[in-house]
């Protein structure tokens, strides 16, 4: 059972942005800082990817973990409705792969940032990320993903 009104859930859900999110603009601003330009949600690239870098033939997806269905501790599937959600996500990710493919044929590199790389206990030093991206972005490699450090985390529980 849903402890919010419909009214309450629609305006909750009203919230959530689509693009400039707060991961979006961290990015942003640190790879525009490292000399990096890009164009912003190219309509007329497959997916309108978060960042286009035409110069190098890259694009930025940022993704957060719940949203796309990213294989780590932040995605948590929700108890109400879990049918729902299941299929939403899976859609979501159905959706993704497809413009990846297309990205691909296209002739462009992709790199995916997830949300945990950036956010949460397990998230990259902002520094690090940013080199990351900007290696990616600047370098040959076809397709690459940046998450959260999730293996050094358990490494360091083990180890308390």
């Amino acid at each position: 059972m849903d402890v919010l009104t419909p009214e309450q859930r629609r305006h909750n859900m009203s919230r959530i942005r689509g693009k400039d999110t707060k991961l979006e603009l961290m990015l942003r601003r640190g790879l525009h800082a490292a000399g990096l330009r890009f164009r912003l949600h190219s309509r007329d690239l497959p997916g309108r990817p978060d960042l286009v870098f035409p110069r190098h033939r890259a694009v930025v997806l940022v993704h957060g973990c719940f949203w796309h269905g990213h294989d780590c501790p932040m995605c948590k599937m929700p108890a109400t409705r879990p049918e729902f959600w299941a299929a939403k996500l899976d859609g979501n990710r159905t959706r993704d792969w497809r413009t990846a493919e297309a990205l691909r044929a296209a002739g462009w590199r992709l790199l995916t940032v997830w949300e945990c790389s950036l956010k949460g206990p397990a998230r990259l030093p902002l520094d690090m990320a940013l080199r990351r991206c900007a290696d990616f972005i600047r370098g040959e490699e076809g397709q690459a993903e940046l998450t959260g450090d999730w293996a050094g985390r358990v490494r360091a529980a083990k180890q308390t």
